[in-house]
């Protein structure tokens, strides 16, 4: 990415794919989806691009900021529940709560667009995001295990999913998704067939972000206008 940023300015989605322009699914993709944002691709894209999105997509409602400032907030809840000392998690608790609040006191893109490329308080949001997912995977064991290849999901938590840099699975971004309340929509490049595969997760939310998921890497799209 250029000038080593985290996450880039807006782009057409031609500056992603010019391999692809031929294809059925860029034409699909361009039909649905104007723009996109790419995101390093650390291992932490997916966390780093959640969150953005989300802040993005509720950044002109002061209502929505708030409403998801709580949410943070009281997620802190969910770590001691599953047995986390608040001592390590405090600072990165703060770390999204202080951005969030700086994004309600500007409002503006290039504030959003700062924080997130400032690479000690970008990291310590993922690495929040890390935590909740792992303390939420946790606190509903008796589901998850279900869904986790791994002997022990306690260790799986552990090794996969608080770890910087380590990839996320699908059983990881259902639980991020489900401890913050939100919906998202995944566009995934990754099928042999010639359409895109479309994700809503959780299954039948109204989504509020959008990513594009191709060589196992997560950007944000944003949707054509609605004429």
């Amino acid at each position: 990415m250029e000038g080593g940023s985290l996450v880039s300015l807006k782009e057409d989605i031609s500056s992603l794919l010019p391999e692809e322009t031929s294809s059925a699914k860029y034409k699909d993709l361009t039909s649905q989806f104007c723009a996109l944002r790419k995101v390093r691709g650390d291992g932490n894209c997916f966390y780093r691009a959640l969150c953005f999105a989300q802040l993005e997509s509720v950044l002109h409602s002061s209502r929505a900021l708030q409403r998801f400032r709580d949410k943070i907030i009281q997620s802190g809840q969910v770590l001691v529940s599953a047995g986390f000392d608040e001592s390590s998690f405090n600072h990165h608790l703060n770390t999204v709560v202080n951005v969030v609040e700086q994004c309600q006191a500007g409002e503006r893109e290039n504030t959003l667009f700062m924080l997130f490329n400032e690479e000690v308080i970008s990291d310590s949001v993922v690495q929040y995001l890390r935590l909740l997912t792992s303390a939420y995977l946790q606190n509903h064991a008796d589901f998850f295990c279900n869904f986790v290849e791994a002997p022990d999901l306690e260790v799986y938590c552990h090794q996969e999913v608080e770890v910087m840099a380590m990839e996320c699975d699908h059983v990881d971004i259902l639980a991020l998704t489900q401890a913050l309340d939100i919906g998202i929509h995944i566009v995934s490049m990754e099928t042999d067939e010639q359409q895109l595969a479309h994700h809503i997760i959780p299954e039948g939310a109204e989504p509020s972000l959008h990513l594009l998921y191709q060589m196992s890497h997560y950007n944000i799209l944003y949707q054509q206008p609605q004429l």
